[in-house]
C-alpha cells in the first residue's frame, strides 16, 4: 500500500509518551489507536471514540504524538493512515509491525516483608507475610517459593505454592503459616517478564 505508515517508534520522556513515525506522500491526518498491551481490537470493531484524529502539522509542531503516561506496564500504539475525501478522514487498514509500536509506564510497586517467629520445643516455626500493593493485583501473579537451608533465590529454587486470592490494592497482613525450622520462604512473580513489566516487587 503506498500510504503505509512505517517506523513507528516510542519512548517514554518526561512523563509522556512520544510516538514518531514516517509519514508517506499525501497522507496528511493518521488515526492514533491506544491500548493497554495485549488488549488489541480489530480496526472493524472500534468505535471511532476509541481514535484520536493527529494532522501532519500537528505532528510538526509537536515533534510526533504526545500522550501523558497514566498507565501502568505497556501501552500499545496502532497509527492509521487517512486519506482526506470531502473534508472527511478516511482511515486506511494497515496491520503490520511498522505501524505499531509500545510503551512501558510506571511500575507498580509490591512491598513485602517476611517475620519468622520460632517455637520452644518444636521442629516448626511460624511465618507472617505482609504485603502492600498500589494496584490490584491477580493471584496468580505471585507465589511463594519454600527452601530448606537458605532463601530460594529464584521461583525454581524450592518448591512453589500459588496464593489462592487476589489481592486489592493496599495493606494485606496474610494467615500465618508453619515450615520447618531451618525452611525459609520469598515470594516471586509466577511469569517475571509479563508480570515485571507492570509491577515491582520489593523485599523490604
Amino acid at each position: 500500500m503506498q500510504y503505509r505508515i512505517v517506523k513507528a517508534a516510542s519512548q517514554a520522556l518526561d512523563g509522556e509518551s512520544v510516538v514518531t513515525w514516517q509519514w508517506p506522500k499525501h497522507v496528511e491526518a493518521v488515526y492514533v489507536y491506544s491500548f493497554p498491551d495485549g488488549t488489541e481490537q480489530e480496526p472493524e470493531g472500534l468505535e471511532q471514540k476509541r481514535l484520536k484524529l493527529f494532522t501532519r502539522e500537528e505532528y510538526k509542531t509537536r515533534s510526533g504524538y504526545r500522550e501523558r503516561i497514566e498507565h501502568i506496564g505497556v501501552q500499545g500504539y496502532r497509527i492509521f493512515p487517512c486519506l482526506i475525501r470531502g473534508g472527511q478522514p478516511i482511515p486506511l487498514k494497515q496491520i503490520d509491525r511498522e505501524n505499531y509500536t509500545r510503551v512501558s509506564g510506571g511500575k507498580a510497586r509490591l512491598r513485602y516483608s517476611i517475620k519468622y517467629g520460632n517455637k520452644w520445643f518444636s521442629k516448626y516455626k511460624s511465618v507472617q507475610i505482609q504485603l502492600f500493593c498500589e494496584m490490584a493485583v491477580p493471584q496468580n501473579a505471585l507465589c511463594y517459593v519454600k527452601k530448606e537451608g537458605a532463601s530460594p533465590v529464584n521461583k525454581e529454587d524450592g518448591i512453589t505454592y500459588p496464593f489462592l486470592n487476589d489481592f486489592a490494592a493496599g495493606n494485606h497482613r496474610l494467615p500465618e503459616i508453619e515450615i520447618g525450622k531451618n525452611e525459609f520462604i520469598r515470594l516471586f512473580f509466577t511469569d517475571g517478564k509479563a508480570f515485571g513489566e507492570l509491577y515491582e516487587l520489593i523485599a523490604e
